[in-house]
């Protein structure tokens, strides 16, 4: 842990005992995650190739006796309370809703829940497509999970998150953003199948090849229950229905279920709209699996031309783009070094993601970003991904005295 963490827990829980006064028993952690590539196939059951970052989410927490939450927020410096008996969506702090979400999701599938004090402390930009919502719902699943001794398995903690999200938030996300922040794997990415929910670690040894994950906020923030997220969601579903009575095979459940070559031959007969959503699910799915391949085979060269691919239809075919996002990474394309640029994340806002030689960074910030203000009049951000394990309890009551703290490892 490096000293920037430490001093980060320190202030956790100093602010836990000013608010609760005493130290926390429990401090869980859950990192957001950045999409290589494979957008909106997740809930499409097709495939994805995110990896954990290391930007988290973190929960200090106490048991409580009796009925009631209180959660304080380290980023909006505000304090919330409500009763495991009455669970609603907060109108007034809508960042508690996520939290409210998952234990009331908890309640209903485990029939029982705990009361506890918590402080959260996020540093993953939020509205920006590095799945801090998801970070969030699985650090309190997995502080649950260890507060009533369940011992859920890390596939049963995402779908519970993935449904809390869906039911309670109204995103109706994939399971991708939930698993990968529980599953991923420090130098490597997750090859995630969204239809049998299976994973394989695939190398990313960026420093073998000398180069960086750059992560790019456009400054453009996005909230999915307000876009076009459902819409692009019922869209693919409508599609899927259309050709499910066109190419009459028993065994498509899912846009996933039709190869390219079959698409390419009954794409006519939908609407042009819907043409294009299925368009991109069904290549997508193609393109994940081949930039699996080409890291598996050390060929960076090629998994950047992918990346590209991928942002051309998400642009074009599933426009979940926005103009300001698109000379964002039409610049970052055409500077030297760069391998690869594309949308990361749902669109309408949010983030870019870059594979670039990592001598090329600092020209890119230098030059890309200022053509970017001055086209644009917004100041982005640049991050230096590091990839990052999963969901970890950072520390918990000792069994044998359930009262000193003690590390574990990681998930």
């Amino acid at each position: 842990m490096s000293m920037h963490e430490q001093a980060r827990l320190r202030r956790i829980k100093s602010e836990f005992q000013k608010q609760f006064g005493h130290l926390p028993q429990y401090i869980v952690r859950a990192p957001g995650r950045v999409n290589l590539i494979g957008e909106h196939t997740d809930y499409n059951r097709g495939f994805v190739l995110p990896a954990a970052i290391d930007r988290d989410f973190i929960i200090a927490a106490s048991v409580a006796s009796g009925e009631k939450i209180t959660v304080w927020s380290n980023n909006y410096e505000e304090k919330d309370s409500f009763t495991l008996t009455n669970i609603q969506a907060s109108r007034e702090y809508h960042w508690s809703n996520y939290l409210r979400g998952v234990v009331s999701t908890w309640q209903a599938q485990h029939k029982s829940a705990i009361a506890f004090n918590a402080v959260t402390d996020g540093n993953i930009p939020q509205g920006a497509g590095l799945s801090s919502s998801a970070a969030y719902e699985v650090a309190v699943a997995t502080l649950l999970d260890q507060m009533c001794n369940t011992a859920l398995s890390a596939k049963e903690i995402a779908l519970l998150a993935q449904k809390s999200e869906n039911d309670f938030v109204g995103v109706q996300c994939g399971i991708m953003d939930q698993f990968v922040s529980l599953s991923g794997k420090h130098g490597a990415a997750v090859l995630l199948d969204c239809k049998n929910l299976t994973t394989e670690t695939i190398p990313l040894d960026l420093e073998r090849y000398d180069l960086a994950l750059v992560i790019t906020n456009s400054g453009i923030s996005r909230n999915l229950t307000a876009s076009d997220y459902n819409q692009r969601k019922e869209e693919c579903n409508t599609g899927l229905e259309l050709l499910i009575k066109i190419i009459k095979r028993e065994n498509i459940k899912s846009l996933r279920d039709i190869p390219s070559a079959e698409f390419i031959k009954y794409q006519h007969f939908l609407p042009l709209a819907l043409r294009r959503r299925c368009l991109h699910v069904v290549e997508e799915n193609d393109r994940v699996l081949k930039a699996a391949q080409a890291l598996v085979a050390n060929d960076v060269t090629k998994f950047g031309e992918l990346m590209n691919e991928s942002h051309a239809s998400l642009r074009d075919n599933f426009e979940v783009s926005l103009k300001e996002i698109d000379l964002l990474v039409s610049r970052t394309q055409a500077h030297p070094g760069v391998l690869g640029s594309r949308l990361t994340g749902a669109g309408f806002g949010g983030c870019t993601v870059s594979l670039m030689n990592s001598s090329s960074v600092g020209s890119y910030i230098n030059r890309v970003l200022p053509q970017y203000a001055e086209a644009t009049g917004i100041t982005a951000q640049v991050y230096i991904a590091k990839v990052s394990d999963g969901a970890s309890i950072i520390e918990r009551p000792m069994a044998a005295t359930g009262g000193e703290l003690a590390q574990v490892p990681a998930l």
